[in-house]
């Protein structure tokens, strides 16, 4: 059975990081497979100079789907597709 891995790059204070953690948990419900990695840029130099000035990301299995802003259609048709 096929299994998601969804990464949502992010930090605290981050207003468009708060608006896709509400998209990103509403959609995964749909999703009982997927499992949700939140992580702080803060936390991780290497991380941080990667994502600084993209934030938030949302990864799909590895793959990026999104910075900024997260669709929710277009999230949710991400997942589908690569259950299918």
């Amino acid at each position: 059975m096929a299994r998601l891995t969804v990464e949502l790059m992010g930090k605290p204070g981050c207003h468009l990081c708060d608006d896709a953690r509400v998209i990103v948990r509403s959609v995964l419900q749909d999703f009982p497979r997927a499992e949700l990695v939140e992580h702080n840029i803060l936390d991780d130099v290497e991380m941080f100079e990667n994502f600084k000035n993209e934030i938030p990301v949302v990864l799909i299995n590895g793959q990026r789907h999104s910075q900024w802003r997260v669709d929710e259609d277009s999230f949710r048709s991400a997942l589908t597709k690569e259950l299918a």
